[in-house]
């Protein structure tokens, strides 16, 4: 179930660390973070690409209320979500990398698929 971690962070700040870290995932295909919090990036980047899958005005606004740049929603709705229109889930993938030199932290990639 998404949204269960807090991550050590108030509310505002995670809500807001999610919404920056799924529109970079987005923007780029994959980034480097730890497996907890990608964990729930995933969670909330697949529910953004699902409501590309439907081109509509209420799933672009859904996404435009989520995603902090607007040219990574028109991005998400041109590209990304015809690429997975037959697609049911699992648009993303964790690869867990090793340990973070310093407070040895689990790091991994998340990348769309």
């Amino acid at each position: 179930m998404s949204g269960t971690r807090k991550l050590g962070r108030p509310t505002d700040h995670r809500k807001a660390m999610l919404r920056g870290m799924v529109t970079y995932l987005l923007e780029n295909g994959k980034i480097e973070t730890t497996v907890t919090r990608a964990k729930e990036v995933r969670a909330q980047a697949e529910k953004m690409i699902t409501l590309a899958k439907v081109d509509s005005l209420t799933n672009k606004r859904a996404a435009f209320a989520y995603i902090t740049k607007e040219d990574v929603v028109k991005k998400l709705f041109t590209e990304i979500g015809p690429k997975y229109a037959d697609v049911k889930g699992g648009y993303t993938r964790i690869t867990k990398t090793g340990p973070r030199r310093g407070d040895a932290a689990e790091m991994c990639i998340i990348e769309l698929v």
